[in-house]
């Protein structure tokens, strides 16, 4: 049976996404009926993993094929590049790597702090002019980003860290929730099921092998751990009463905060992705949203920062005004 779907600007994509940040396992993704793939320049060499995947099995037109670009590759001085004249030189490596002829859905992956976002979006507009993109996308803007953005050209959604365990999104002076509903742009979250908390396996900081970039996370210290596994303890005894896992109860309550919120958990195991798509089946009462929420709030008042300070910077980024 066809998965559930919700809309990216005019097209129907499924429900929940796949997260293409460790692809091992396309053909089961396919085979489950998940067609919303979502990528990025950044993500070592996974448009070029897609690509022999598509050149493989000739299903490119069945999948909405989101990729980003933005990150400023092996530079020292700066985390994100994004002038006009980049723009078409980004998206034409993309378009190699992934072996397309055009992407469904382009994000800048972060906004350029040294770039008027008029300038960066009209030279991703050119793109949709030429036929290369579909839609445009923005991911961890400012609601006055996406609004200025959108001025330029429609974008089709906007990409944020947003689960239980990440709720600035919400926040009122943030507003970027509220802007992207008055202006109708779909929202897609990425990390949805708390960057890997949910799972059972880790109960302290410990269990984070050394190697492990959550360890840089401050949201991740010894001090904030204990907040965390509270929030997972509650999620779980949620789950428990409809036999569901908690990872399951994550997403459940995510598509129970509109039609427009699209996950896209990312796995390299295809029995966690079976469960993340299983997550349509489960409904949550009302009474356990509102206590999902009621958890959340609590844990999201006492938790620390989802970056380290670089990152952070770049989190609802601005941009300088465009001069006249």
């Amino acid at each position: 049976m066809p998965l559930p779907t919700r809309k990216i600007g005019q097209t129907d994509v499924t429900a929940i996404g796949y997260g293409a940040m460790g692809i091992s396992i396309l053909d089961a993704v396919y085979e489950n009926g998940c067609t919303n793939w979502d990528t990025a320049d950044a993500y070592g060499n996974n448009e070029e993993i897609i690509g022999k995947w598509f050149k493989k099995t000739g299903k490119r037109n069945d999948i909405f094929l989101a990729t980003k670009f933005g990150f400023a590759h092996g530079s020292k001085d700066r985390f994100v590049y994004a002038p006009p004249e980049y723009v078409p030189k980004a998206l034409e490596k993309s378009l190699s790597r992934l072996g397309v002829d055009s992407i469904d859905l382009w994000y800048l992956h972060r906004a350029d702090p040294t770039v008027p976002i008029e300038l960066t979006v009209g030279a991703m507009a050119e793109q949709v002019k030429a036929g290369k993109v579909k839609y445009l996308g923005l991911s961890e803007v400012s609601a006055e980003t996406l609004r200025r953005a959108h001025a330029v050209h429609p974008i089709s959604a906007i990409q944020v860290e947003y689960s239980p365990f990440a709720l600035d999104v919400e926040d009122e002076q943030v507003g970027l929730f509220k802007a992207a509903r008055e202006l109708g742009v779909a929202i897609v979250a990425y990390s949805p099921v708390g960057r890997g908390l949910l799972g059972g396996q880790i109960k302290s900081r410990a269990d984070l092998d050394e190697g492990d970039r959550r360890r840089i996370l401050p949201r991740f210290s010894d001090e904030n751990f204990p907040k965390i596994l509270k929030l997972v303890e509650g999620v779980k005894a949620i789950a428990a009463k409809y036999n569901a896992t908690p990872g399951q109860v994550a997403l459940a309550w995510l598509l129970a905060q509109g039609d427009d919120v699209i996950p896209i958990p990312g796995t390299t195991k295809v029995e966690n992705l079976k469960e993340n798509l299983a997550s349509f089946d489960l409904k949550l009462s009302a009474e356990d949203v509102a206590e999902i929420r009621r958890i959340a709030e609590v844990a999201d008042k006492t938790l620390g920062p989802r970056y380290y300070e670089a990152g952070m910077q770049l989190l609802f980024g601005d941009t300088p005004p465009l001069e006249a």
